[in-house]
């Protein structure tokens, strides 16, 4: 087993563990998020786009490209663009470790890699506990869907739709 697939593996026993119920109930998969670290930040995307995480692999350089696209890779014959969230979010780049992963998801029927800082757990976030994203953000679409809260921890949950669009997204400076 590889490392990424041992780093998912211990975020759903560890959950379990805790007694959460998020792996009982089929049918709140829409309340469920993977999250990770960025920076000293917690992030959600919702577990229903995600279809696996992958440690780091050779990048293949792509030209033209924005700047947070770093490339390519081939994953057992399909090739998937790689987005850096961290320069996604206009956050400073940071040399890529053996915490630092890819979650592949597909977003409106395209694959694309994020790459995070390392992912943390997956947890149930039922709507009561997300503040809704309308105050974050400078109109129009905003990159944060909303912010989950468990117990005392609090996790910025994305809106992958816009994530993945070309349109500028930053974070609002007090969330960087």
């Amino acid at each position: 087993m590889n490392q990424a697939a041992e780093v998912t593996e211990d975020a759903m026993t560890a959950a379990a563990a805790r007694g959460e119920a998020a792996f009982n109930d089929a049918d709140n998969v829409d309340d469920m998020y993977l999250t990770f670290a960025l920076a000293d930040e917690e992030y959600g995307v919702g577990i229903g786009v995600v279809t696996e995480i992958v440690g780091m692999q050779r990048i293949m350089s792509v030209p033209d490209m924005p700047h947070y696209i770093k490339g390519v890779i081939n994953l057992r014959g399909k090739v998937i663009p790689l987005m850096d969230a961290r320069l996604r979010f206009g956050m400073s780049e940071r040399p890529y470790d053996d915490r630092t992963v890819v979650i592949v998801m597909d977003v409106e029927d395209a694959l694309i890699g994020l790459i995070v800082d390392g992912v943390s757990e997956v947890l149930e976030i039922p709507p009561t506990q997300v503040d809704a994203h309308g105050q974050f953000g400078k109109g129009g679409k905003s990159v944060i869907s909303g912010i989950g809260k468990v117990g005392d921890r609090v996790s910025i949950l994305l809106d992958t739709g816009v994530l993945v669009s070309d349109s500028d997204v930053t974070l609002p400076p007090d969330l960087l």
